[in-house]
């Protein structure tokens, strides 16, 4: 006991520590693990050989990963993807895995072994590119997209790679088993239903054991939730979450498949039930702990003797997958028309090997797909990859800096005017432009998202592709003739800079602006907006007032409680405008602060006043009719 404690105790310092570390540098968390493994492992010795019993355990993260993504798969987001989906992804894949496969038989691999390692280093880390696609704010831009597409493909496409590398085994796989790597059926001391059967009686087994998985996520969800939910305990959600992934694992190993591929498919039949999200809140926590658990392992058992054996072989091996796959992303942007910087966040991006090239190696080996010596330096090839992306994601910012704007010389022409220019067209914006057109009135639509205004034109709505933040863009959309101008942009600062600059240029045009945030509401204030919108004040204010007419309210004494509270509002922030200086933080500015205590006794005071009124005149007219 006192040796786990040890052990345990040194994982999660070593988390703790270089974890949060990696993530200021921005480097994401898998490689803060990663680092944390290195430095307990091979460089102050502080474990040893139980890594790899751990990393057997740890690898239940991966499943809970799998199931995790199943859960998010929205067919109908699917079926809006599957042009990227299967063609930039599955190209990337295809192309990747065949080059990689080619090289590994052109330096002696027989042709199983090559096919394994060409499926390993076709993979991209999916937890190292978002993550800094979102800290870099590149999630939403086209070249973002388009990496997105290609991860979810290749998550997606995991789950056969699990399922055919027992097929190149070189030799009858040995005893050792892992719950996430697939393990199958037949394992020494395992519950097989399978063992025995002749092929068809294991084909007709394994159907029923994957449609049984579907008809249970179908129809019995419902009924089980509903049972839990009667005990009234919120641990019992966490345990049945739990049981449906481990249970699921248990019966894919017992028909001999893998347990990814059933814990995933279950995630998919989940995928629209009302209990998603529930699950998703239950396993997230346990996911990524083992997650992390498993990557703190890998880092771990990374054999740096054998690097220093070879250094220059390994690091060859690192730059070659780094540049093969780097030149495969670049051949694919081109015929995919990914242009400008978005073809080199594309390309550098994806060229280093995945998180779930650590489980296809683990998977190979126990399968006896690779050998050890070569899974060992495989899986240092997989770590090296995964250390340069920091370096890859530096040289994308260099030429980003270095390149113009491509946007700029490849704007539409526009060649129509109207009384209403609307400029960002995404969520927010199309519901403005639909009402307007609608009410019999013609938009000039501006956005610099050319996929967006190409989905737009798919349902009969004309735009017109440029950054609504140039000038020439504005005076070509009649900017000097228009009546209204919407600024619906996703970005504040943009927004607020053409609020600035239309107002400059047009002190007579009422400007109808998007807000963020109440401190965006002081920006566009004093950028010369008439009409600001919060962008989630009045959804807000509606789900109040649901929840006023549930706890005691009747219909109208909510209503007037969302009026009362929307015209007081609407005046604080009036007051509070004149008040909030751009140069001093509100939590410094005592004025400000002192004026918004008192604005919200006063609406408290209005609310209740209003309520006591109303209450007031039904218990006069109840009288009046009694």
């Amino acid at each position: 006991m006192q040796d786990f404690l040890f052990s345990a105790s040194i994982y999660l310092i070593a988390a703790v520590i270089a974890v949060p570390l990696a993530a200021r540098l921005g480097l994401g968390s898998v490689l803060g693990y990663l680092s944390a493994g290195i430095i307990i492992g091979p460089v102050l010795g502080l474990v040893g050989s139980e890594t790899q019993d751990l990393q057997t355990f740890a690898e239940f993260g991966v499943v809970m990963m799998l199931f995790i993504i199943g859960l998010e798969l929205d067919p109908r987001a699917l079926w809006a993807m599957r042009h990227r989906l299967i063609g930039l992804g599955g190209l990337q894949i295809t192309l990747t895995m065949g080059a990689m496969t080619a090289l590994s038989m052109a330096l002696g691999l027989p042709w199983q072994p090559a096919l394994a390692v060409g499926m390993i280093f076709a993979l991209s880390s999916t937890a190292i590119v978002l993550q800094t696609l979102s800290e870099k704010g590149l999630m939403q831009t086209g070249g973002g997209r388009s990496t997105f597409s290609v991860l979810l493909t290749q998550d997606i496409a995991v789950i056969p790679m699990l399922a055919l590398l027992p097929l190149l085994a070189l030799a009858p796989s040995g005893d050792v088993q892992g719950a996430g790597s697939g393990g199958h059926a037949g394992a020494p001391g395992g519950v097989s239903l399978v063992e025995g059967l002749p092929g068809w009686g294991v084909t007709l087994v394994t159907l029923g054991a994957v449609a049984a998985v579907v008809l249970a996520g179908i129809f019995l969800t419902r009924p089980v939730f509903a049972f839990i939910h009667h005990a009234r305990l919120r641990e019992m959600y966490t345990a049945l979450a739990l049981l449906i992934v481990l249970g699921i694992a248990a019966i894919m190993t017992a028909v001999g498949l893998s347990p990814a591929l059933g814990t995933f498919l279950a995630g998919v039949v989940l995928a629209n039930s009302e209990f998603r999200h529930e699950l998703e809140s239950d396993i997230e926590p346990f996911k990524g702990l083992l997650l992390g658990l498993f990557f703190i392992t890998v880092g771990a058992g990374i054999d740096f003797n054998r690097f220093f054996d070879a250094p220059g072989d390994i690091l060859g091996l690192t730059l070659a997958v780094l540049l093969i796959k780097g030149t495969i992303l670049y051949l694919l942007s081109h015929l995919f028309k990914i242009r400008g910087r978005a073809r080199w966040l594309f390309t550098l991006s994806l060229a280093q090997a995945g998180e779930f090239g650590f489980v296809l190696l683990s998977f190979s080996r126990q399968q006896q797909v690779l050998p050890g010596p070569l899974a060992d330096t495989l899986s240092l090839v997989v770590a090296l990859s995964m250390l340069a992306t920091p370096l890859l994601f530096i040289i994308y910012d260099l030429l980003s800096k270095s390149m113009k704007e491509g946007e700029h010389h490849e704007a539409d022409e526009i060649n129509e005017q109207g009384p209403v220019i609307i400029a960002g067209i995404g969520r927010f914006g199309q519901i403005v432009n639909r009402l307007v057109q609608s009410s019999g009135f013609k938009t000039v639509v501006l956005d610099n998202d050319l996929e967006t205004i190409q989905l737009m034109r798919n349902f009969g709505f004309k735009g017109f592709f440029g950054d609504p933040t140039r000038p020439e863009l504005l005076h070509a959309a009649g900017l000097k003739e228009a009546s209204v101008l919407a600024v619906t942009l996703d970005d504040r600062a943009a927004a607020t800079r053409l609020v600035a600059f239309a107002r400059r240029e047009r002190p007579d045009l009422h400007i109808v602006a998007r807000a963020r945030d109440r401190t965006h509401v002081f920006e566009l204030y004093q950028a010369g907006a008439n009409d600001i919108v919060r962008e989630t004040f009045d959804s807000a204010l509606r789900a109040g007032r649901y929840a006023l007419e549930n706890i005691g309210l009747n219909e109208y004494e909510a209503a007037e409680a969302e009026r009362v509270f929307y015209q007081h509002d609407r005046m604080a922030i009036r007051e509070l405008a004149q008040l909030w200086r751009p140069d001093v933080r509100s939590s410094d500015n005592a004025a400000y602060i002192k004026r918004a205590k008192e604005l919200e006794k006063e609406l408290e005071t209005a609310l209740l006043t209003q309520l006591e009124a109303q209450r007031s005149e039904d218990a006069v007219e109840d009288k009046a009719k009694g």
